[in-house]
């Protein structure tokens, strides 16, 4: 059983290093990577990893969009020339693993009935505090299970739609996204053998904002391409340009605040980053460079701001249930904070006995 990876990269030097050992440490054969221009030190990355016979590394340093077309040829080339019976296509903020944690990939794979042919894979977005910058990786350690409601409330359009994964073919055609592919699935994986896509989309505002600008003139590029007007790359370009995009980052993201209140909307989940801390530690800078977390004072501050604008973007409807998350937060940590404050007074009045009692004691013995 061979098992290959496709992916089409540009500028995720923070993250490609991680992605790429924690599926060769999953027993991924073959990985073919086709860098789009990267500028961030991407490229170099990946050489490296192509010099030592790693990956195989093609580029393609055109910039319209055209990764359907791309990833297409790839998954074809995993199957005529490397002999692929499964073929991951993947993204480099993207980390497929099995359910059961005893299990490699490799070992999935080896027992994946082929007559499924083709599968979807669920995919959870993992967030946590915002930062400026950084690769978020012991940072964004939360299970995103917002409702659609609660995440169009805050200009989300929607949980991540699933991966495709699909048997080696020639002539597979793969859309835009990684989403769908040509050939038909005929099932799901038996039990035990279920997979899942930890994503990892808002790594920091730096890496966002520059994911924006780049998608955003790269559709522009390619007038063939016809977004959506539900499109969330490009409302989220029209907030960029009109310099609105920080704030529309935040609201996206938990309010730290929140984080750990025993919130069924997000769920602590480290073990990524645990398998993560195992593996290879990543050599570019921009992996290695710490976290530059954003101070709660001021994420509150830029949340109310976004919130503001999101409002003026949406309809009375979606105004409503904006509305309605945002004072649900609002009470959620109120609520928190007065169980705090409940907490430190039970503390002191405890304290406050074992004193009394103290003194009583030494009267006793005095006595």
């Amino acid at each position: 059983m061979t098992l290959a990876m496709t992916m089409m990269v540009r500028d995720e030097a923070d993250i490609v290093e991680s992605m790429l050992e924690f599926h060769l440490a999953q027993g991924v054969d073959v990985v073919i990577v086709t860098d789009n221009g990267s500028l961030d030190g991407t490229a170099e990355i990946l050489q490296r990893y192509a010099d030592d016979g790693r990956i195989v590394l093609h580029h393609d340093p055109v910039q319209k969009k055209q990764q359907g077309e791309v990833v297409t040829k790839m998954a074809r080339e995993a199957h005529t020339r490397y002999g692929a019976d499964w073929v991951v296509n993947a993204d480099a903020d993207e980390f497929l693993r099995p359910l059961d944690p005893e299990l490699t990939l490799r070992e999935v794979f080896a027992r994946m009935p082929v007559a499924l042919q083709s599968f979807p894979v669920p995919v959870t977005n993992m967030v946590g505090h915002p930062a400026r910058s950084g690769a978020g990786i012991d940072r964004l350690v939360y299970r995103d299970h917002r409702s659609e409601a609660a995440l169009k409330a805050v200009g989300v359009h929607a949980q991540p739609t699933p991966n495709a994964i699909h048997v080696g073919s020639p002539d597979v055609v793969v859309r835009q996204g990684n989403h769908y592919v040509s050939i038909t699935s005929t099932g799901r994986p038996p039990a035990g053998l279920e997979l899942e896509v930890l994503h990892l989309p808002w790594r920091s505002w730096a890496q966002f904002e520059h994911k924006v600008r780049i998608a955003g003139l790269s559709y522009r590029a390619n007038p063939d391409l016809k977004p959506s007007p539900n499109h969330h790359g490009m409302r989220d370009f029209a907030r960029l340009e009109q310099d609105r995009l920080l704030p529309a980052y935040l609201i996206r993201q938990p309010d730290p605040r929140l984080l750990d209140s025993d919130s069924d909307e997000f769920v602590r989940d480290d073990s990524l980053a645990t398998a993560l801390a195992s593996l290879p530690r990543p050599t570019s800078p921009a992996a290695l460079a710490a976290d530059d977390v954003i101070p709660d004072d001021e994420v509150a501050e830029l949340r109310a701001v976004g919130l503001h604008n999101l409002m003026i973007e949406l309809d009375g409807q979606a105004v409503l249930e904006a509305s309605k998350v945002r004072w649900a937060e609002e009470r959620r940590r109120l609520q928190g904070a007065l169980a705090a404050k409940d907490a430190e007074l039970a503390a002191f009045r405890d304290r406050r006995i074992v004193r009394i009692a103290d003194r009583l004691g030494s009267a006793v013995r005095r006595g």
